[in-house]
Formats: C-alpha cells, sequence, structure tokens
C-alpha cells in the first residue's frame, strides 16, 4: 500500500467502528511502546468517540485519521489543546503499516495542515524515551527535543518520555538526520 493510496480525514462520527477495530488490533502493538489507554477506553468506546466529535466542533482539538481506499484506518493524527497558535501533536500508526515512511509522510502532512489549515505556528509533541521509531519520525520532521516529561496512563506506572517543539513556520519542510539525544 502507498501513501498515494491513502487518506488523511478529519475525524467523523462514521469513522467510529473502523476506529475501533483499528484500536482494538494494536492495542498489544501501541501497549509496548505507549502508555495503554486501559480497559475504560474500549468499554466507553462510542461515548469518548462522540465527546471528541464535541470537542472537535469548540476548536480545541482536531483529530484526523488515516484511511485506506477500503475503509480501514491505518493511523491516527492528532492536534490537541489548541490554542494561542499551538498544540501537541499525538499520532499511532497501525503495526501493518509501520517500516515504510507513512509515520513521517503523515506527520509533515498534519504539520502542513496545521499551519495552512489551522494558522498555527508551533508544534509539541511527546513520546516515551524506549519509543525510537516515534523519536526518529519527529526528529526527520524537524522536532527538536526540549526535554523530559513523565508519561501517565491511567494509573499504571508513569513513564519516562521526552518533549520535542517545532516552529512550523521555520523548520518544517526540512528533514534532519540522525536521532534525537
Amino acid at each position: 500500500m502507498s501513501v498515494t493510496e491513502l487518506a488523511l480525514e478529519r475525524l467523523r462520527s462514521d469513522h467510529a467502528p473502523a476506529l475501533l477495530v483499528f484500536e482494538r488490533e494494536n492495542r498489544a502493538f501501541f501497549a509496548a511502546s505507549v502508555p495503554d489507554r486501559g480497559d475504560a477506553y474500549f468499554d466507553a468506546f462510542d461515548a469518548r468517540h462522540q465527546a471528541l466529535l464535541d470537542e472537535q466542533e469548540t476548536g480545541a482539538i482536531a483529530f484526523h485519521v488515516l484511511v485506506a481506499g477500503d475503509g480501514e484506518i491505518l493511523g491516527r493524527f492528532n492536534l490537541v489543546d489548541l490554542a494561542d497558535g499551538s498544540a501537541e501533536l499525538g499520532y499511532r500508526l497501525a503495526e501493518k503499516a509501520t517500516g515504510r515512511g507513512m509515520a513521517t509522510a503523515w506527520v509533515r502532512e498534519l504539520c502542513r495542515l496545521a499551519r495552512e489549515e489551522y494558522g498555527l505556528s508551533r508544534l509539541t509533541a511527546v513520546t516515551t524515551l524506549g519509543n525510537g521509531p516515534s523519536r526518529a519520525v519527529l526528529t526527520r520532521v524537524g522536532f527538536g527535543a526540549v526535554g523530559g516529561v513523565t508519561l501517565r496512563a491511567g494509573g499504571d506506572a508513569d513513564e519516562p518520555g521526552i518533549a520535542y517543539e517545532l516552529d512550523l513556520g521555520g523548520s518544517l519542510g526540512r528533514e534532519r538526520s540522525g536521532t534525537a539525544s
């Protein structure tokens, strides 16, 4: 599957069934590198999905899904806490779609949307220290590491992480080589 066979779509109510399949099928894969969402996330999925759509209508968040031609969801690419020209970027890609540059391509596309469609000038992102692939994606897109953070997950143990920033007017589109330190 190539990048051209996919579309980044703003989250809608009709995405719910495919999104739940995506989250369930990839739960163990995601939990290996990021804090698990917990059973409550899945138990209350429909209500949570509607709450996110309602919040999206306020302009505080902008959620997107990566959709294949057959309607299968292969990723989530989100902007949260939109305020004062900035937002936090978050993303997850299905296990079967990894290793082909898709995360880098679609994070870059969301950065373009952040600047051109949402009028943002700065993005932040966080990831666990153990999530080397995500750290590499952020670095390739142009994010710079800015410090350590602690990530919390639904009552589970805290995990050490790293925070990143991207100036959408400056470094967007310039690839960096190497990995974050």
